[in-house]
């Protein structure tokens, strides 16, 4: 059973206002969805990763040794140089030859920065074989 509680005009008037219940459904939906996503989107797993336990790699019979010191100098074996010279010291001490390994040393002070331009001027002349040098760990194995 009906009832019709308007006994006025059978003609539609006209409404000024915004309609937002489907704003709000849209907004409730976009709500649900984040929360459900936020909580899977990071990653909250605890791995405890294993040390690495690998073979040293044996030193070639001569060793090209780039030390960067403290006040950011530069030295090739135990002679000093500056950073203009680097290319032709490297190419005197290798023999020009681009495929051998650098090995570059850092004293702990430098900055990630610093050594980052000296691999740079590595690479700018040719030499793209670089390995880093570090201390091993005394309980490595």
């Amino acid at each position: 059973m009906a009832v019709r509680l308007d006994h006025g005009d059978d003609e539609l008037a006209e409404t000024h206002e915004i309609n937002v219940t489907p704003f709000i459904d849209v907004i409730l939906v976009l709500l649900i969805v984040f929360m459900i996503a936020a909580p899977l989107a990071t990653v909250d797993i605890p791995v405890d990763l294993p040390s690495a336990n690998a073979e040293p790699q044996p030193r070639p019979t001569e060793p090209v040794f780039l030390s960067v010191r403290p006040d950011l100098s530069l030295a090739l074996g135990e002679e000093p140089l500056d950073k203009a010279s680097l290319a032709a010291a490297l190419d005197a001490k290798t023999g020009g030859d681009r495929e051998q390994r650098i090995f570059l040393r850092a004293d702990k002070s430098v900055e990630y920065g610093s050594l980052m331009d000296v691999m740079n001027e590595l690479r700018a002349a040719g030499y793209l074989k670089i390995a880093l040098v570090g201390l091993e760990a005394p309980d490595a194995r």
